[in-house]
């Protein structure tokens, strides 16, 4: 039996810390931007990404707009998982859970999680 898939993921400083927390439990290690020291900064999309890639982590953003244009000018990344507001935070980091270990390797994808229709 082979353990768990653990990803290693970069929260952006406007990801909920409540599905930060539920992807810990399934197992991901997942950074914030306040324990990288990149909080209240005003720190440009293109430098979160660097920071990111840097850290070999897959960066969890809200911020679909921004980052998909960040990817297709540069999409040597280790994977961008942009998702809807969901405020069920659970359901939320199950279904990100679901889609990294569906979508592996991860390295260089754009991955969107939407909020399921109401």
């Amino acid at each position: 039996m082979s353990a768990p898939e653990v990803t290693a993921f970069y929260g952006n400083e406007n990801f909920p810390l409540q599905v930060i927390r539920a992807l810990r439990v399934f197992g991901h290690d997942v950074l914030t931007s306040l324990e990288a020291g990149n909080a209240n900064r005003g720190v440009p999309d293109a430098d979160v990404l660097t920071f990111a890639r840097v850290q070999k982590r897959v960066l969890l953003t809200l911020n679909r707009h921004d980052f998909r244009l960040l990817h297709a000018a540069s999409p040597e990344h280790e994977g961008i998982v942009a998702c809807t507001e969901d405020k069920d935070f659970e359901r939320q980091a199950r279904s990100i859970d679901a889609r990294v270990k569906a979508e592996t390797p991860l390295a260089g994808k754009f991955i969107t999680v939407y909020r399921p229709a109401r």
